[in-house]
């Protein structure tokens, strides 16, 4: 049994994660700011499942060091992070100072702790420059960003690079992932919990790009891949980048995975009308190359696309604590991801 400290831990993922430690038989720990209301983490009143649960604003370099000093954890798994493109646009200055410094903030006090054998910087699959390329991305394509958040992580990603690369540094490994779903993500400007909004009620979710194909993946595929990864570098003693993303399969446009939902759930979800705002420069293709995580150990996505947009809307927002943990429990024996 290991001690893993999660940044973000309070999100979506995070609190996939800590479901998913804990089944393998882990102790868990976070830093996180507070949950935003009607979270997984809120819902299922997961801090009662952690060893320590730091509310720590990773801009702040001395509270974050202390908190990971009292932890002392094993492994640390670095989420935390400013993570919408439009939130980006509102708060640049934000956007930048949570995603690097405060990216930095977390390097250095790993560095500081003499428990922690190996850690994580997780980025985004929009880290890569768009230029325009009719394949997916391999994890030597440059970087770069046309918008605050993409060239926030971008920034971030170089970074830790440097430093993870370092002579004498702990291992490590910058992980980048594509859009990840899965039941309970109440997040703001994300395309399920838009839809399941609307399917409450709520005014139809309106498309800002239909056409534009990404790598949807189910959440435990994107995180046991970061699991994977963390023991490799863990064993191999090294530094790693590396892509987590679907196979072609699983590749789909914003338009196909919407039509899926409205299918799932029986009624129409969406707007004819395009958002009024300027043009954000998204990429219509973005896709990722996951040949050498595949190579490297014996990972693969296990839940089709269908499933896994099914799996997105399965929880409402409104079901009792009780029933949010057995579905994310059941999922996670679902698919073996419990065992040790």
């Amino acid at each position: 049994m290991a001690h893993y400290l999660i940044t973000g831990h309070t999100g979506f993922k995070g609190a996939w994660l800590i479901f998913l430690l804990k089944a393998q038989g882990h102790d868990v720990s976070g830093l996180a700011l507070d949950p935003i209301p009607g979270s997984i983490f809120e819902r299922t009143k997961l801090e009662s499942d952690l060893v320590h649960d730091f509310r720590v604003d990773i801009r702040n370099k001395a509270d974050t060091v202390d908190a990971i000093a009292k932890a002392q954890p094993d492994y640390v798994i670095h989420m935390a992070a400013q993570a919408l493109v439009r939130e980006g646009y509102r708060n640049p200055r934000y956007t930048y100072e949570t995603n690097v410094l405060g990216t930095l903030n977390i390097l250095e006090a790993v560095d500081r702790t003499d428990s922690v054998l190996a850690q994580l910087i997780v980025t985004t699959d929009k880290v890569y420059l768009d230029q325009g390329l009719n394949r997916p991305y391999v994890e030597t394509d440059p970087l770069g960003g046309k918008d605050p958040y993409s060239a926030s992580k971008a920034m971030a990603d170089i970074l830790a690079q440097e430093y993870l690369s370092r002579a004498g540094a702990k291992p490590g490994a910058v992980v980048r992932a594509g859009n990840v779903i899965g039941a309970g993500d109440v997040s703001a400007d994300r395309l399920i919990p838009d839809l399941l909004r609307s399917s409450r009620g709520g005014a139809p979710a309106v498309l800002r790009y239909p056409a534009a194909v990404r790598p949807w993946q189910h959440v435990l595929d994107c995180l046991l891949g970061y699991l994977h990864a963390l023991d490799y570098v863990t064993s191999h003693k090294e530094f790693l980048r590396l892509n987590f993303g679907p196979d072609t399969a699983n590749f789909a446009t914003v338009g196909t995975v919407v039509e899926i939902a409205e299918t799932i759930l029986g009624r129409k979800l969406t707007s004819s009308d395009r958002e009024s705002e300027p043009d954000m420069g998204e990429a219509i293709a973005l896709l990722l190359d996951s040949s050498l995580a595949r190579k490297l150990f014996t990972w693969s996505e296990t839940i089709p696309l269908r499933d896994a947009i099914s799996d997105a809307v399965s929880l409402g927002g409104t079901e009792p604590r009780r029933t949010v943990r057995e579905h994310i429990k059941s999922k996670i024996s679902e698919v073996g991801a419990g065992r040790v």
